[in-house]
């Protein structure tokens, strides 16, 4: 059924059951190759575009190396019902399982990072507003505190002092157990809003909030640009944001997410070996790997680990980040075992991953032999092309070039 709705994808006006996208008008181009002696089909397209149902407001935390929630949407609408429960084992941002949760599936998130639950899990809990800010306020923020490491080329002293007064608040109440949902969901927009490059962040000019430049670099930044940090409103940033997530947000969305989060499954383990979850349980699984080397995540999070008192360089060490394909390959085995171990018959892996190095490496023809060794079914890959973001340019990441051609997404069958 999914691979006819591949192939009819030019039809979709005419079967509005099958699709809710109305933009598309190319016709699916199938290409058929040989992986390893296995007849693969290529499904190629425009299937989604971030046009395609603007993506709700709760989506936009930023973390490098995220897909745009259209992606997950695709599988999740064909591929499962409501109640379902979906999974991502490489959890990010946590595009998947919010999307999920916004189209009523029941979810599971793993992360070896734990930033990825940092920023997940109160999106599930949206605060109202009033109250928020009300307890926000309450908090008391000290003149003259500094952090343990040089922030003076991103903050100003007295919004570093501020981040410094809600960053000991957070530590001194998690290390007690005493976090409430306010404060979880302070502490996510706090994170998200460290550096950036507009006023809407604490720090000044940066780079693009999903990264954090080394102290070194925003020096040259600031010379370059002529500029000093100037105060930033840290309570008022954190509220701004929060108005900004949640506007898309209806009651009965916020309702249903809450529903949701007292079934969610939230891990913070190597996705090789996920205990907690039963044999035979997810209907749908949507993730997204770590791509060889591609993404330095230490390098990246130094800052948002600080603040939440992560250390990121070993959280590092634990991810994925092999140079060598071979080893990216043994490694990914695993995970396909266990993901073929808590699959049910029937169920489905989207497993989304690009073209590296140049475009020499093509990460969809490793893995499809993984999966079949696995025991699932390959359905296809399926690419979706579209040209660059701006934010895509932003970071240097060209067709062909560094990072991912496109949406390339082996699809399997248990």
């Amino acid at each position: 059924m999914f691979v006819e709705i591949l192939k009819n994808f030019k039809l979709e006006k005419k079967t509005p059951s099958l699709f809710d996208f109305d933009d598309n008008k190319n016709y699916t181009r199938i290409e058929n190759i040989r992986i390893q002696g296995i007849e693969v089909n290529k499904y190629i397209n425009e299937f989604w575009t971030a046009k395609q149902r603007q993506a709700n407001s709760i989506h936009e935390i930023s973390y490098r190396a995220c897909f745009k929630p259209q992606l997950p949407r695709f599988f999740i609408k064909h591929l499962t019902k409501e109640k379902d429960y979906v999974y991502d084992p490489f959890l990010g941002r946590g595009t998947t399982i919010i999307e999920a949760g916004l189209l009523n599936r029941q979810v599971i998130g793993n992360d070896i990072n734990p930033l990825s639950i940092i920023l997940s899990k109160p999106r599930f809990l949206i605060p109202n507003f009033n109250k928020l800010s009300i307890y926000l306020n309450k908090i008391p923020f000290f003149k003259g505190l500094k952090a343990d490491i040089d922030l003076s080329m991103f903050y100003h002293p007295d919004t570093e002092s501020e981040i410094v007064s809600l960053r000991n608040l957070i530590l001194e109440k998690e290390e007690k157990g005493k976090l409430n949902d306010f404060d979880k969901w302070i502490r996510m927009v706090a994170t998200n809003r460290l550096t950036g490059h507009s006023k809407g962040f604490f720090s000044v000019y940066t780079m693009p909030p999903n990264q954090a430049v080394l102290p070194e670099r925003q020096i040259k930044i600031n010379q370059k640009r002529n500029q000093i940090p100037e105060y930033r409103n840290v309570k008022q940033l954190i509220l701004n944001k929060t108005k900004s997530l949640i506007k898309d947000v209806s009651s009965a969305q916020r309702q249903q997410l809450k529903e949701i989060h007292k079934t969610v499954i939230f891990s913070n383990t190597d996705a090789r070996y996920t205990k907690e979850i039963p044999d035979n349980f997810v209907q749908l699984t949507v993730t997204s790997p770590p791509f060889l080397d591609i993404v330095q995540y230490a390098k990246d999070n130094w800052l948002r680990g600080w603040f939440n008192g992560i250390d990121i360089n070993e959280v590092e060490q634990k991810i994925t980040m092999s140079k060598k394909i071979e080893q990216w390959t043994n490694v990914m085995q695993l995970v396909f075992n266990e993901l073929y171990r808590i699959t049910k018959i029937g169920g489905y892996v989207a497993f989304e991953v690009g073209e590296v190095r140049n475009g020499k490496i093509k990460l969809d023809e490793y893995v499809v032999p993984l999966g079949i060794s696995s025991g699932f079914n390959v359905i296809g890959i399926v690419i979706n092309e579209q040209k660059f973001t701006k934010t895509a340019n932003i970071w240097g990441v060209k067709n062909n070039l560094k990072g991912t051609n496109s949406n390339r997404i082996i699809l399997f069958k248990k």
